[in-house]
């Protein structure tokens, strides 16, 4: 059974740093690419960012470009998000999804993880 298991998340203030963590059991994925997305009170779940297991090769959205950083441990199988200099903005719930295969969807998904920025 393949799970994936955020951690890390909690109550900072504003211009704080956090790291989510997304711990990665049942399978690897050594072809594919795991991501972080979040989701707001009332809006839609949002793309964070996303790195191709195999190469490292990083992809962010526009609005945390330059805050936050993405990294993996491939012994952990586990994937990171480095967040810094976050915003009231920023809070929303966190999750990590997992895709087997470059090209195809997202089939495994975290259960998020909350992450608040008070200001």
């Amino acid at each position: 059974q393949v799970q994936l298991v955020e951690s890390g998340g909690g109550l900072v203030q504003s211009g704080a740093s956090l790291r989510l963590s997304c711990a990665a059991s049942g399978r690897t994925f050594s072809s594919g690419i795991m991501a972080w997305f979040r989701q707001a009170p009332g809006k839609e779940r949002a793309f964070v960012g996303s790195i191709r297991w195999s190469s490292g090769m990083l992809n962010y959205a526009d609005s945390v470009k330059g805050r936050f950083t993405i990294s993996r441990d491939n012994a952990k199988n586990t994937m990171y998000l480095q967040m810094n200099s976050l915003k009231p903005e920023d809070t929303a719930v966190y999750y990590c999804a997992a895709s087997p295969r470059l090209g195809a969807g997202y089939d495994y998904w975290g259960q998020g993880t909350q992450v608040t920025v008070s200001s």
